[in-house]
């Protein structure tokens, strides 16, 4: 994003997947934030809290009383399709946002055995080829922002975890049931040394077969995601905005 305009980082001091656009109990928890460097970038800000409290703190001028004019969410390690947008904190970040008037653009990418339920476990991180949604991000962040639409949108893109030149293309998607792979069974097991309670073990399932016209599937089949979730069913883009982006992609992907 740096070449697009002035960038200021806010992100969680830790991990957040799953939190969706849930804010935390604020007169618990007291939140707080702190000034971090990350190379490159000229003003960088740690929240203890989840994605979403970042968006409500930046709207409520806690990193500059400078507007902001669009959220960049990302880049996630896991797809996050299907109903994982739901709990998504990556696209929780940009509902906050289009809850202020501001547009969000969510990335992610998926991971080798696609993760689970949209997240994806640090052993599955070692082969993300990061530079690949970091260009697709760059190329439709640029044409988006050439002209910002006038009422807030929301588009969820999702990236294949492979070479750029070895994808086949991009495509508008409607918003599958299914995620790539979900969790398969959820049991109760007696925690030793405690009565009444219980831990939870979990399975996870195997890697679901999706349509190529939905989100999850067409990353499956090696395709760019683009999804816009205000009108979930709708794979419209409504807005110039969407439309110069997609161009945009065009020039990147052919």
């Amino acid at each position: 994003m740096q070449d697009l305009g002035h960038v200021v980082v806010a992100a969680p001091d830790q991990e957040y997947s799953g939190s969706g656009a849930g804010v935390g109990t604020l007169h618990i928890a007291h939140p707080e934030v702190h000034e971090v460097s990350i190379d490159g970038v000229d003003e960088a800000w740690s929240v203890t809290g989840a994605p979403a409290l970042c968006v409500m703190f930046a709207g409520l001028g806690v990193f500059g009383s400078e507007p902001f004019d669009l959220v960049v969410a990302g880049i996630n390690p896991g797809a996050n399709v299907g109903r994982s947008i739901y709990h998504s904190g990556t696209i929780g970040a940009c509902l906050t946002a289009r809850n202020g008037g501001v547009s969000g653009v969510a990335v992610s990418q998926a991971v080798d055995n696609w993760g689970v339920e949209g997240q994806g476990f640090d052993d599955m991180l070692d082969s993300q080829l990061w530079d690949t949604a970091g260009a697709v991000a760059a190329n439709f962040v640029g044409g988006f922002i050439a002209d910002l639409p006038t009422e807030a949108e929301v588009v969820n893109i999702n990236v294949p975890n492979a070479p750029l030149a070895d994808l086949r293309g991009w495509r508008r998607t409607e918003v599958g049931r299914p995620p790539a792979r979900a969790m398969g069974t959820a049991r109760r097991e007696p925690k030793e040394g405690h009565q009444r309670a219980y831990k939870i073990k979990m399975s996870w399932g195997e890697p679901a077969v999706l349509p190529e016209h939905i989100d999850g599937g067409a990353v499956m089949h090696g395709w760019v995601s683009v999804s816009y979730l205000d009108r979930i069913e709708s794979v419209d883009s409504h807005s110039p905005a969407g439309k110069r982006a997609e161009a945009a992609l065009d020039d990147l992907l052919g």
